[in-house]
């Protein structure tokens, strides 16, 4: 990595800046601290002036939010990791669509991998970005995206068959027969997912509801429409019954 890469600190509260510039200054070495703005109309004209490669930036800011202080930069645009308290639906949102986060009080270990994995996704998109928005605004998810190592992969939620977990990794499979692996726990992917039609059917399994054809009550089997069969845990019968409104 090159050790020259240039960040710019962006945060209303003084103390969070401080606090961050001193972290960074331990933990990530790779990085060319430019400064720190506490004024998000200040902050557009540092970040125009530098051009930093990377940004470290809250979302909630009084005159001018995170959002809108990214839109201004266009067609400028840094990589960016936010840094904030923000609500934990958003949170999580935000590393499904490849815009990393770190929540305060920032772990040492957190932020040296959002470094990492900031540098090497590169400048988020307008898709990434819209993305990101409408989720924070309360929209429903309709894509999450996944590294890969090429780029990212934008896949719709819809042509999601299941998700499985894999040590602590897990895969989703596709209606096309398409594996993805991501780097998350089945149950960070179940934070995700269970608010889009999803649902944990077995500590190994997360199901899309949209794609079940049968339900053996006897064997506890549940088999979707690729003809997939997969086991359901006594303890979830009822839930993933109740889900239905069962006749």
């Amino acid at each position: 990595m090159n050790p020259q890469l240039t960040a710019l600190l962006v945060d209303d509260e003084k103390d969070s800046t401080d606090l961050l510039a001193l972290q960074l200054g331990r933990h990530c070495p790779q990085l060319q601290i430019l400064g720190a703005e506490n004024d998000p109309e200040q902050a557009l004209s540092a970040i125009i002036a530098l051009q930093p490669r990377l940004l470290f930036l809250d979302i909630e800011m009084p005159r001018l939010n995170g959002f809108q202080l990214l839109e201004k930069l266009a067609p400028f645009r840094p990589a960016v990791i936010f840094v904030t308290a923000y609500n934990q639906y958003a949170i999580r949102a935000f590393r499904y669509n490849a815009l990393d986060y770190l929540v305060k009080p920032v772990l040492a270990t957190d932020l040296m991998a959002a470094v990492d994995k900031a540098v090497a996704a590169g400048a988020p998109s307008d898709a990434q970005l819209g993305l990101v928005q409408r989720q924070v605004l309360g929209d429903a998810i309709t894509k999450i995206a996944v590294s890969t190592q090429t780029g990212i992969s934008f896949i719709s939620l819809s042509e999601i068959v299941y998700a499985e977990a894999s040590s602590n990794y897990s895969v989703f499979l596709l209606e096309n027969g398409s594996r993805f692996i991501v780097s998350k726990t089945l149950k960070e992917v179940q934070d995700l997912l269970e608010e889009a039609h999803f649902f944990r059917i077995h500590r190994q399994y997360i199901i899309n509801l949209n794609k079940i054809k049968h339900f053996d009550r006897v064997d506890f089997i549940i088999t979707l429409d690729n003809n997939v069969q997969l086991p359901v845990a006594r303890a979830q019968k009822e839930k993933l019954l109740a889900r239905f409104g069962k006749l």
